[in-house]
């Protein structure tokens, strides 16, 4: 009879493992953004290999619109069975829910910490004919015509909007800001002389920098990076204040299975150190994190303290 129970009880305990192990059928990472930035690009570069060591199909969809928000919601509404998984740069987790009066989701409540991926620093880079190598040369610039300056983003709220505020800030409100859907046609934006700046991720503008298309002012970070170790930071030129990056990480809807999220976030901890993976995100300027799912629950939290005062300073707020 004792035999009995103890078998019944280990075959219990097996189906529950199993039960918490068991993958979906598809996987597909929920891409908050268009096409093209470097949101888009991470999760592509994951996905084959992803696919490969679970055994299951994963693929890449694409669902924009109101800085990161409406893909966010949908997955915080998907069901919690690793079917979805959001890919969330700082905007959608740390910085939303200071700008939104209505937001959709809730950053802290819907989602559960699967893997921050990467990071990078913003660049502060102008048009090749923008008389201005310095932050200091921008703002007077801005100062000297109020109106004339304008910096390009890809949305608003979004982190190259924000990095943009600070630098409105020191220049005493005289930079127009000039919204697009999107980091990519921002930079074309700048590219093509429309607008004068963009404060966008390294790793968007970095190859432009060196083709002489965009020309490099500052980095927006307390160091120097290793693929531009020629180019200051904002603190280095007297603008400490300015200090703008972005992380790109998954998360899962609230109530994945542990189990699964442990087993996630193992594969794809290991898919960035892959010899095909790590050298493209180091051309990118990405420089891999990789963290667990406890670690980056804690960076979240002080994340969002940080981002909460920058945008209450700039008094920044969308209805």
């Amino acid at each position: 009879m004792k035999t009995g129970r103890l078998a019944l009880l280990g075959l219990a305990l097996f189906m529950s493992c199993a039960q918490a192990q068991t993958l979906p059928k598809q996987i597909t990472l929920i891409v908050p953004y268009p096409p093209g930035s470097t949101s888009d690009l991470i999760p592509r570069m994951i996905a084959p290999h992803l696919q490969h060591a679970l055994g299951t199909t994963v693929i890449v969809e694409n669902v924009a619109g109101a800085n990161g928000a409406i893909g966010a919601q949908r997955v915080a509404r998907g069901p919690a069975d690793g079917s979805q998984i959001l890919m969330a740069p700082t905007g959608v987790l740390a910085a939303n829910q200071f700008l939104y009066s209505n937001l959709s989701y809730d950053p802290e409540k819907s989602f559960d910490p699967l893997i921050n991926l990467v990071g990078t620093p913003n660049l502060i880079v102008v048009n090749k004919n923008v008389p201005a190598t310095s932050v200091a040369d921008l703002i007077k610039l801005a100062e000297s015509k109020p109106g004339s300056v304008s910096f390009g983003s890809g949305g608003v709220g979004s982190t190259s909007h924000l990095c943009g505020e600070m630098l409105k800030v020191a220049a005493k409100g005289s930079m127009v800001h000039v919204p697009f859907r999107g980091p990519a046609p921002a930079k074309q934006a700048v590219l093509a002389g429309d607008v004068t700046f963009i404060c966008d991720n390294f790793s968007n503008v970095i190859e432009d920098t060196k083709e002489g298309g965009l020309k490099a002012i500052a980095l927006s970070a307390k160091s120097r990076h290793p693929q531009g170790p020629n180019i200051p930071t904002t603190a280095e030129q007297g603008f400490p204040a300015i200090d703008a990056g972005i992380w790109y990480s998954f998360v899962v809807p609230r109530g994945t299975p542990p189990d699964l999220v442990k087993r996630l976030n193992g594969e794809i901890a290991k898919i960035l150190s892959f010899p095909d993976v790590k050298p493209r995100l180091d051309m990118l300027g990405l420089t891999i994190i990789g963290d667990s799912p406890e670690s980056f629950g804690a960076f979240l939290k002080s994340e969002a303290a940080r981002w909460e005062k920058i945008i209450k300073e700039a008094n920044i707020k969308i209805e």
